[in-house]
């Protein structure tokens, strides 16, 4: 037995490090059906598909502009019982 973290999974872990924007993941992975979002992260389909292509900049510039997409899902033209009253006509 040791005391204290185990530094080879230090050496493991610091393999998957990178210096670039982070993705905003967090392992809930499904597309709003109206706001067309992550319900998740709040990226668009395109923006989670384009994510390892995009510059720096551009992750950047998406990551500002996430925690604007949150009160789309929040719509009530957005919420299930809006839509299930429109089909009802």
């Amino acid at each position: 037995m040791t005391d204290g973290p185990d530094p080879g999974h230090d050496q493991a872990a610091a393999v998957w490090r990178r210096a670039e924007v982070e993705s905003p993941c967090v392992n809930v992975c499904v597309l709003h059906p109206q706001a067309r979002i992550c319900v998740g992260c709040f990226r668009t389909g395109d923006e989670i598909a384009g994510w390892s292509r995009m510059t720096p900049e551009r992750r950047r510039e998406i990551m500002a502009d996430l925690p604007a997409r949150e009160p789309a899902l929040r719509a009530p033209e957005n919420r299930p019982s809006a839509r299930r009253r429109a089909r009802r006509g």
